[in-house]
């Protein structure tokens, strides 16, 4: 995998990958031209679990209509403002949903497949809940 990043203007950035997509940063703190690097790594974990989850319970044959994956990070107070804390919420939805499926596939999700949770949780930890239709949450 290959990447570049250029500076476009000001504090906005382009980030470029080998096959030319492409992601704008705003560095300044409105972010009105797009994601903060870190705003991004975020959104990328976001959505690395969400492909898995939705792959497996597909592949369980699970009636799912609906996943959001939403995330709340707590951030180091001084420079390197890393993250230390990850809240992942899984928030379902599909009539006749296993709950033992969902759980399961977010396990696997957390515990083998998601390369970016995975590289993240060296450094810190990231909890996770679930959010059923029937607006239950378990943690």
């Amino acid at each position: 995998m290959i990447a570049h990043s250029d500076w476009k203007h000001d504090e906005v950035y382009e980030g470029t990958a080998e096959n030319g997509n492409t992601i704008v940063f705003d560095t300044d703190a409105a972010h009105t031209d797009g994601p903060s690097p870190m705003e991004a790594v975020l959104m990328a974990l976001c959505c690395c679990t969400s492909v898995d989850v939705v792959g497996i319970l597909r592949k369980k044959r699970q009636p799912i209509a609906g996943l959001r994956v939403s995330a709340v990070a707590e951030q180091a107070p001084a420079p390197p403002r890393v993250f230390t804390h990850i809240m992942l919420t899984y928030s379902v939805r599909g009539t006749g949903l296993s709950r033992k499926a969902v759980e399961d596939s977010i396990l696997l999700s957390k515990n083998k497949y998601c390369s970016v949770s995975l590289m993240l949780e060296k450094a810190l930890t990231i909890e996770y809940g679930i959010v059923y239709p029937d607006g239950e949450t378990e943690p």
